[in-house]
């Protein structure tokens, strides 16, 4: 397929220095980050020392950490998870480096079908956005890793050593992750093992420069994530969540944390005992911000439903099945805006 070279990057805009953003990124003020409703003093997300979870005497502790947290918000924050800081701040930097280069170096990996397993675009899905984001992002499928990273691109020279490592170090820590979160929900801690090792990653990895008006628009419109769960890594606080009274909560940025937040198929398969929760990234003037999420669900094709053990007379089952094809499909054909692939999973 020819690369889709229809869109402007945000990084392009940015060298043009303007004192306004283009109409285009202006969002309806509805719609717009309104500071004042903000909750600016940082929510003190749960934070979950994941080192406890080899102390037997301290397991049962954490899980109960981690049941409250998804319940509540859906999102924790993890430290001592074992990935060193130099991997993280390696991937960071890659990713710098890769959306410094010239554009028509990024370009030749442009693309406007959202199934292509290296794909550099900008806003969500430029073709459909009706108002577009200030986000620049490439997103790179990773698991297994064999398969996929001769497709990543080879400039800068480490990117593929670099974000190699970052991606084997996310695809070990969610298995660790979604083990607790299963036994959270009082399942085994091997429900679904194979299928979560087997499972899709995509790394997404997002560029949000500095922005002249950030109170007039968006890096990422409120969204959840379509998978079990995603961990999110960043340079700069710029993450925001919905709790369940609609109130926006500035996520703090912590030193070396990884946030974790929970997807639609991990609300379908815990029947609705969680939710996945509603995000968006937030702009400032002063300094371009870095983030990469690791995106984790079953395989594309694999459908997802609610585990039986969680489906009773209290609690009839709530979701049809779903999978990862079937989100990328409903992404294809509509704004993010518009139409929310977890509603179509609802059984009402």
């Amino acid at each position: 397929m020819e690369p889709d070279s229809s869109f402007t990057s945000v990084m392009a805009l940015t060298l043009e220095r303007q004192k306004n953003i283009p109409e285009q990124y202006v969002l309806p003020p509805l719609q717009r980050p309104n500071m004042s409703l903000t909750d600016h003093i940082p929510t003190s997300l749960p934070l979950i020392d994941l080192s406890m979870i080899n102390h037997p005497a301290h397991r049962s502790q954490v899980i109960d950490e981690v049941h409250a947290a998804c319940k509540q918000l859906g999102f924790f924050q993890v430290i001592n998870h074992g990935i060193p800081t130099s991997v993280l701040k390696d991937a960071l930097d890659s990713a710098e480096e890769f959306f410094n280069l010239p554009s028509e170096e990024k370009m030749c990996f442009a693309s406007a079908d959202v199934h292509e397993p290296v794909r550099y675009g900008t806003s969500m899905n430029h073709g459909k956005d009706k108002v577009f984001y200030w986000r620049d992002f490439l997103k790179l499928y990773a698991n297994p890793i064999s398969e996929w990273i001769h497709l990543w691109p080879s400039n800068p020279p480490s990117y593929r050593e670099k974000m190699g490592s970052y991606a084997d170090a996310m695809h070990t820590l969610q298995k660790r992750l979604m083990e607790v979160v299963l036994e959270s929900l009082g399942l085994n801690a091997n429900y679904l093992h194979e299928d979560i090792d087997e499972g899709s990653q995509v790394l997404a990895v997002n560029c949000y420069p500095s922005c002249p008006e950030p109170d007039l628009a968006l890096g990422m419109p409120p969204h959840t994530d379509y998978g079990t769960l995603t961990i999110l890594n960043q340079s700069h606080q710029g993450l925001e969540i919905m709790d369940h009274d609609k109130k926006w909560h500035s996520v703090p940025f912590i030193e070396g944390a990884l946030i974790v937040q929970l997807g639609d198929q991990s609300e379908v398969m815990s029947n609705g005992r969680y939710k996945g929760t509603p995000h968006r990234a937030i702009l400032n003037t002063q300094k371009k911000r870095l983030s990469i999420a690791s995106l984790h669900s079953l395989a594309i094709e694999k459908k997802i439903g609610p585990a039986p053990e969680l489906v009773d007379e209290q609690h009839p089952v709530a979701y049809k099945e779903g999978s990862f094809a079937e989100f990328l499909d409903c992404i294809a054909l509509n704004s993010v805006s518009d139409v929310k692939y977890i509603d179509t999973l609802r059984i009402h």
